[in-house]
């Protein structure tokens, strides 16, 4: 027997490593596809908009609370919201749009659109961001008056 021919002797190392090579990449693929097909895979979430927003109390003749969109990402008037304590029985929750001064209201709440609305000095009010396929909300500002 040959020693040289011994150390030179590699046969049985390269199909060894095939086999587990074959066999790491089957059990890769297998977990990817099965990923996407239990739906475990890319899941697009809604993201909520960040936008700030300032609130103005006017205590003339009428009692008045504006609410100003002051910068950050544009909102569907839909899916934004005014919630909470009016102090006022007459004026309820309602999207954005209720409140517009344009007749059928704008699309899209974006920087410089406000809204004003009659309401007590103990309101405790909320914009709140509810998509309209979903169900989840976030409440983007909150504001109380004067006596709240």
């Amino acid at each position: 027997m040959d020693i040289k021919q011994l150390i030179h002797d590699d046969d049985a190392v390269s199909p060894v490593i095939g086999v587990i090579l074959m066999v790491a990449i089957t059990v890769i693929l297998a977990a990817v596809i099965a990923s996407f097909v239990l739906g475990l895979g890319d899941q697009a979430q809604q993201a909520t908009p960040q936008a700030s927003f300032s609130w103005e109390y006017e205590n003339a003749s009428s009692t008045n609370v504006t609410i100003t969109h002051d910068g950050g990402d544009s909102i569907e008037a839909q899916e934004l919201y005014v919630r909470g304590d009016f102090d006022n029985s007459s004026v309820g929750a309602g999207t954005w749009g209720n409140w517009s001064s344009s007749a059928a209201g704008p699309s899209e709440v974006s920087a410089g659109n406000s809204i004003t609305f009659y309401s007590g000095p103990e309101y405790d009010l909320r914009v709140v961001y509810e998509p309209v396929e979903g169900d989840t909300s976030a409440t983007l500002a909150q504001d109380s008056g004067p006596d709240a």
